[in-house]
């Protein structure tokens, strides 16, 4: 009797169930909610799974080269065709069977890549793509202004000088002593010269082109993109110096554009970590004067009209910032004998060289006509 009642009692809860069916107990998780709940995968891990097949820039392996894809083909195409190749084979998709045939028919394997994720597989290709293309030299300038080294001439000079002396005193190898004297004149009088030249060119830093803690090109920004210079160098046309541009201006673009053509992302990320540390670029001086000399860029630059490529060479062409004058006295002195002073411009107005002119007593006003080289206009 107690059996009986519990057969009962259990038909009963049973039937208040409801009936399970096969395809409720083996249910998959929504695929939505898997896809949000779930973190994204790494480029790095996905294409893992594309290697086996794929490469970039490496040549066919079992399948096609993977560099430039995206030049071949549209992005909305390539996502469906990595997330499920057969499909679009099957529904008879023009370039996947061209693909499918090129490749002695071997199926690509679907994957569960969602539309983020595939996409993020696509920029990490073309990030590679783009690293084949660089150009580790894209910095070095053809041409060098540094002067040539006097160390093996001076070397030469020296040891021909005390050769002759040691002969003409102690060895006597040669009979006729006005050998002797003629090599030791020969050897002071290039010794005198070397030490004339390294002399003038004490302190100049000619050809000085210094690596900076950013790999920035000139050529790239100022040539080919085309930035002015009073861009970055803001206070060019008020102030004594033209300024070193903050991290935060480069970040006009650098917010968007994150990725170099020849330095990848580790270059741009330097800027990115200034200004989230609050800590200044050290960038390297190139031009420098000495602490008793005067420079005004807004006297040369936003008065006298003087052009950037006056001093510092044409920047457009140049990957690394080379000096190219040496801003040696004599150097300043005739650019101000040869220049010419712009009389149209306003801040001449109180010059009396203007009666001058309009009379026809000067035919030009150049610096040095209005006191450009008088020592104390430049030296404290």
């Amino acid at each position: 009797m107690g059996k009986a009642w519990a057969k009962f009692i259990l038909s009963l809860l049973l039937t208040m169930a409801g009936p399970i069916s096969p395809l409720a107990k083996a249910q998959s998780p929504d695929p939505v909610a898997t896809a949000i709940s779930a973190p994204m995968r790494s480029p790095q891990d996905m294409f893992f799974s594309c290697a086996r097949c794929h490469s970039i820039g490496k040549g066919k392996l079992i399948g096609p080269d993977l560099s430039d894809v995206q030049a071949r083909h549209e992005e909305a195409w390539l996502i469906e065709f990595i997330q499920s190749s057969t499909s679009m084979i099957e529904r008879g998709d023009k370039v996947a069977l061209e693909l499918f045939l090129a490749n002695k028919k071997l199926p690509m394997p679907d994957h569960d890549f969602t539309r983020e994720e595939t996409q993020a597989l696509l920029r990490y290709i073309a990030a590679e793509s783009k690293k084949l293309k660089a150009n580790p030299k894209f910095l070095d300038n053809d041409f060098s202004l540094a002067p040539h080294s006097t160390n093996w001439l001076a070397i030469l000079a020296i040891s021909l000088l005390l050769l002759a002396l040691v002969d003409l005193f102690f060895t006597k190898f040669l009979k006729y002593r006005g050998l002797h004297f003629l090599v030791i004149l020969l050897s002071l009088a290039l010794i005198g010269r070397i030490l004339n030249e390294e002399a003038v060119t004490l302190g100049n830093s000619l050809g000085y082109e210094p690596d900076q803690p950013i790999k920035f090109s000139h050529k790239l920004h100022a040539g080919e993109n085309k930035i002015s210079c009073a861009y970055c160098h803001t206070s060019v046309y008020e102030s004594k110096h033209a300024s070193i541009p903050p991290a935060t201006l480069c970040l006009n673009c650098h917010n968007l554009i994150r990725t170099g053509a020849n330095t990848g992302e580790a270059e741009i990320e330097k800027i990115h970590e200034a200004v989230e540390s609050g800590k200044s670029v050290k960038w390297v001086r190139v031009y420098n004067l000495p602490d008793h000399v005067f420079f005004s860029h807004a006297q040369h630059v936003q008065v006298g009209k003087v052009k950037c490529d006056k001093c510092h060479g044409d920047l457009t062409q140049m990957g690394r910032v080379q000096q190219v004058t040496d801003l040696s006295m004599g150097w300043c002195v005739n650019c101000h004998r040869d220049t010419k002073v712009d009389f149209d411009n306003k801040y001449y107005t109180s010059y009396k060289q203007h009666e001058a002119l309009k009379s026809g007593g000067l035919a030009q006003v150049t610096v040095n006509d209005i006191g450009g080289n008088n020592c104390q206009k430049c030296h404290y």
